[in-house]
C-alpha cells in the first residue's frame, strides 16, 4: 500500500472552519484527519500541502516512522502550525491503519480500559447572556459537566470589578445547576499570578471541577504560584503546548492536576498517547482540548478509552453542522459518548454536506484593549 495523495477540506461549522485531511492510497481505503486552527486555516492548508508532498509513495502504515520525519526533519520544528498539520496527518493515518486491519483505532492503542466517554459542553462562553439557559437546557439532556468563562468584553474591567463579575457569574450557574453538577472555569490565560490567585480564591465557595488556563501557558513560576497559594484546587491547562517536551517542565514540577493537550494541535494521536503516558506517572488526569469537528472529537474519544488516566472531554455542540457532516452521528446519552465499534475512528463523512458550507474568513485575532488603548490578553 502506498500513499497517492494528501488533500485538505475546510468546511464553515458555526463557531469555526474545520480543516479535514485526507489521505488516499492506491486500495479502495483512505483515511480522515482533522487540523482545525482558528483563524489559521490557510496556513495549516499550506502546510499540509508541502507535507504531503513529501510522503507520495510512502507506506501510510508506517505511523510513526512519518511522525518523526515529519517532525524533526523540519529544523524548524514545533509550534501550532507546523504541529497542527503534523496532527491532522497523523490523524488520518491511524484511521486508515485502523480500516487496514479492520479495527477501531482503540484496539490498536491497547484496547478499552472504559465502556465510554463522560462529556462536557460549553455554557455561556459565545454568548455570555445565554448561560442560564445553555446549563438548563444541557442539564435537562442529561450532561452532568460544563464549562463556561473568557467572556467577552470582562478584560476591559478593572481588576476588582472583574472578579466580582466573575464570582457572581459562576455564583449564578451554580444556582442554576445545583450541586451535583461539575463546573469547570476557563480563564484563557489573562490574569497575573497575583490577580489570578485573586480570582481563584473568588472562585473557592463554588466547588469547581477544574480552574483552566488561570496564568499564560509560558508562567510556570506563576503557576508554581498558584498551586501554592491553594493546593486544593484542581489546575488544568495544555491547550496551547504542542509536544511533550513542552509538558515536561510542568509535569516534573507537579503544576497542575490535569492535562489539555489538543489531538489537532499537540502532533495527534501518536503524540498525545505519549504526553498522557508521560502524565500518568506523575498522577496527572488527561481532559483533551475538543471545541472542533467529528474528527477532532473521534481522535480524541479512541484515546480516551485507552488511556487509564483520561479524566472528560470537551463537547462544543456544533448543531447542525456536526450531524450533516457525519453520515451516521455517533451516540451521547446521558451526557456521555459512546464510541462506535466501526474500522479506523469509526466517522464517514459527507463530504457533499461540507462543500455546501464552505470556509468562511475568520480573523480569530480578537480587538482587546485597556481604557488607556494597551493591548490585552482575550
Amino acid at each position: 500500500m502506498k500513499i497517492t495523495s494528501i488533500n485538505t477540506l475546510a468546511s464553515w461549522a458555526g463557531l469555526r472552519n474545520w480543516v479535514l485531511v485526507k489521505i488516499e492510497t492506491d486500495t479502495d481505503l483512505c483515511g480522515w484527519g482533522e487540523a482545525t486552527l482558528e483563524g489559521k486555516e490557510d496556513v495549516v492548508m499550506a502546510q499540509i500541502a508541502r507535507m504531503g508532498q513529501q510522503l507520495i509513495g510512502h507506506d501510510p502504515l508506517r505511523v510513526e516512522h512519518i511522525w518523526q520525519s515529519l517532525y524533526r526533519h523540519a529544523f524548524w520544528r514545533g509550534g501550532p502550525v507546523h504541529n497542527s498539520a503534523l496532527a491532522g496527518i497523523d490523524q488520518a493515518l491511524w484511521d486508515l491503519r485502523g480500516k487496514v486491519w479492520n479495527v477501531p483505532v482503540y484496539q490498536l492503542l491497547g484496547g478499552k480500559v472504559r465502556d465510554f466517554i463522560r462529556l462536557y459542553t460549553h455554557v455561556g462562553i459565545y454568548e455570555p447572556n445565554r448561560m442560564e439557559e445553555e446549563a438548563k437546557r444541557d442539564v435537562e439532556d442529561g450532561f452532568t459537566a460544563m464549562k463556561t468563562g473568557a467572556w467577552t468584553g470582562d478584560g476591559l474591567l478593572p481588576e476588582r470589578d472583574r472578579i466580582d463579575f466573575f464570582a457572581e457569574r459562576i455564583g449564578r450557574l451554580r444556582n442554576t445547576v445545583g450541586d451535583s453538577i461539575d463546573i469547570m472555569v476557563d480563564d484563557h490565560g489573562r490574569g497575573t499570578p497575583a490577580s489570578a490567585t485573586r480570582l481563584m480564591k473568588a472562585l473557592s465557595p463554588f466547588d469547581l471541577f477544574f480552574f483552566e488556563e488561570s496564568v499564560q501557558p509560558d508562567d510556570l513560576t506563576g503557576l508554581e504560584r498558584l498551586r501554592q497559594a491553594d493546593p486544593t484546587m484542581d489546575l488544568a491547562a495544555g491547550e496551547r503546548l504542542y509536544s511533550k517536551w513542552e509538558f515536561r517542565s510542568i509535569l516534573e514540577k507537579r503544576l497542575l492536576d490535569i492535562i489539555q493537550p489538543d489531538l489537532c494541535h499537540a502532533g495527534g494521536i501518536s503524540e498525545v498517547k505519549k504526553i498522557a503516558a508521560m502524565a500518568e506517572a506523575y498522577y496527572v488526569q488527561v481532559a483533551p482540548h475538543n471545541p472542533q469537528g467529528p474528527i477532532s472529537t473521534a481522535a480524541a474519544a479512541h484515546l480516551g478509552l485507552a488511556i487509564p488516566n483520561f479524566l472528560v472531554l470537551e463537547y462544543v455542540r456544533q448543531d447542525p453542522y456536526r450531524d450533516q457532516a457525519m453520515c451516521e452521528s455517533w451516540i451521547v446519552n446521558e451526557g456521555c459518548l459512546f464510541v462506535p465499534d466501526e474500522p479506523g475512528l469509526g466517522v464517514e463523512l459527507n463530504e457533499k454536506a461540507l462543500l455546501e458550507s464552505p470556509m468562511r474568513k475568520l480573523d480569530f485575532q480578537v480587538d482587546c484593549y485597556a481604557s488607556d488603548g494597551s493591548v490585552k490578553d482575550v
